[in-house]
């Protein structure tokens, strides 16, 4: 297979599996989305969703979120790990939101990189999710599949990043990150992986990723 075959082959079977694919974090707004995906990071979209509608009935607005202090921020979002830095960067990005964006989620990646615990990972998924402005969030899914179909290096996430976006049609980036996200959940995960039920991998994957999995499978 080409390149451009493989990029293909990946886009039609994503697109049967999950024409529509839902946003993973529950939100209301581009305001709790943010704070949603920065919960998230180190977690698992699942934890986040139990402890989001609990700050968010105390706070769903940077107004109110600065009502709270960050020891109580901390505490409620302590399930999700990294609490202490976590509960500085809501308070901190909220009060800068106040202050310098009129309360409001800005639509650029300077301003929203520039917030406290903020990453060009968070603001990607801001900008695509919540304005559906064309970005390509690299997750360890991703940066994983990417690898192992052979659509880049896997020397790190902007490289992977990079890569998607060249190889990808820009208005097909938006639902295709998270189109991938949901199959390397469901058919290509970092443990527990059976390469026989990972038609993508199995078809165009790399040479030495299937190797590797035969091998430590005893599979010929």
């Amino acid at each position: 297979m080409t390149k451009k075959e493989s990029v293909d082959f990946v886009i039609e079977t994503l697109e049967k599996l999950y024409p529509e694919p839902p946003i993973p974090l529950k939100h209301k707004d581009p305001y709790t989305l943010l704070i949603a995906v920065l919960l998230s990071a180190q977690s698992t979209d699942e934890r986040v969703n139990t402890i989001t509608p609990i700050l968010f009935a105390k706070a769903n607005n940077p107004h109110d979120m600065i009502k709270l202090s960050v020891d109580e921020i901390k505490e409620i979002i302590r399930p999700v790990g990294l609490s202490p830095m976590k509960s500085k960067g809501i308070y901190g990005l909220s009060h800068i939101l106040i202050d310098k964006h009129n309360g409001k989620v800005p639509q650029n990646f300077e301003d929203l990189e520039a917030l406290p615990a903020v990453g060009h990972k968070t603001a990607s998924v801001v900008m695509s999710q919540a304005f559906n402005i064309p970005a390509f969030p690299v997750d360890t899914h991703i940066h994983r599949l990417m690898y192992r179909w052979n659509l880049s290096s896997g020397k790190n996430v902007i490289q992977t990043e990079k890569d998607a976006k060249r190889l990808f049609p820009k208005e097909l980036w938006n639902k295709l990150h998270l189109q991938i996200i949901y199959y390397a959940r469901e058919y290509s995960p970092a443990r527990g992986w059976n390469l026989e039920k990972d038609i993508i991998t199995k078809t165009i994957g790399r040479k030495s990723v299937i190797a590797k999995y035969y091998k430590d499978n005893n599979k010929n």
